[in-house]
């Protein structure tokens, strides 16, 4: 039987012999329903009519989105350490040219997703490097739509995959919404890969915060204090956000701690 995959949020369900009656991601309040209501499609589907393209990001860092653009849009990304490698968010279309990209690059040891938004076709990704096990947190475990054995639910706070590769919990846009410490990107200045659980702006100098970025729901200035008390003992000088290009390249950690006095600065009250 097919996995079917949302065309809206690119993410694959279980197997199932008809398509499911609904997508339980995107009819939660963060996503949205397809202006032309429920569709689905499958992975062989889409195999025929996209592709993944693969850029340099810098040194250890690479990039990988879908042409022409599937559902979300987001971007995966591969980083290189000396004690192990991983994926870092997820993809819905898989291919040979892209799973060969990484083979050659070392493989990975795990791979981590920061949100459910970004579960895609994770099983298929994992099976096809290797059968990794899949780090999600516990706190999202309820969007999990295929489950699977290579699916592992950290716990807590943080969690460190591989030594210089650490995954922060900061909540804000889902409960376990996280982010990956790379102690050794920037050339040991430190960089943060944030999918959109930290939002880099289109200035490529700021960033924001969101529960629902589609349908613009803030989150409140307390969770904005709590998600920038949570990275304060982290040093980074770069970001790498959700989409291609929008990465903050030098001064990251300032431009959070700016981007959150300014988010609390326009939804507090005025004197």
């Amino acid at each position: 039987m097919p996995n079917y995959i949302c065309i809206t949020c690119g993410v694959q369900y279980a197997e199932s012999a008809l398509p499911p009656e609904h997508c339980l991601i995107c009819e939660d309040e963060r996503q949205y329903l397809g202006w032309e209501g429920q569709k689905w499609t499958t992975l062989k589907e889409l195999q025929t009519s996209h592709r993944n393209h693969l850029d340099v990001e810098g040194p250890e860092l690479i990039s990988m989105v879908t042409e022409p653009k599937f559902a979300i849009g987001q971007r995966a990304l591969h980083v290189r350490t000396p004690a192990g490698n991983v994926l870092w968010d997820c993809l819905t279309v898989i291919d040979d040219r892209s799973v060969a990209a990484i083979q050659a690059l070392g493989g990975v040891t795990a791979i981590a997703i920061s949100h459910p938004h970004y579960y895609a076709s994770v099983v298929e990704w994992s099976r096809a490097l290797g059968d990794v096990p899949v780090y999600l947190h516990a706190a999202d475990g309820e969007w999990v739509m295929r489950p699977h054995p290579a699916i592992v639910f950290w716990q807590g706070e943080t969690h460190e995959l591989v030594s210089g590769l650490t995954l922060i919990r900061l909540g804000g846009h889902f409960p376990g919404g996280a982010v990956l410490h790379w102690a050794g990107g920037a050339r040991g200045q430190g960089a943060l890969l944030t999918g959109d659980v930290v939002q880099v702006g289109h200035d490529r100098k700021t960033v924001s915060f969101m529960f629902s970025y589609p349908n613009y729901i803030p989150v409140n200035a307390a969770t904005v204090r709590r998600i920038v008390d949570a990275l304060e003992a982290w040093p980074f000088e770069q970001i790498y956000g959700a989409w291609f290009g929008q990465n903050i390249k030098e001064n990251a950690k300032a431009a959070v701690r700016y981007s959150a006095h300014r988010y609390i600065a326009a939804v507090s009250e005025a004197d």
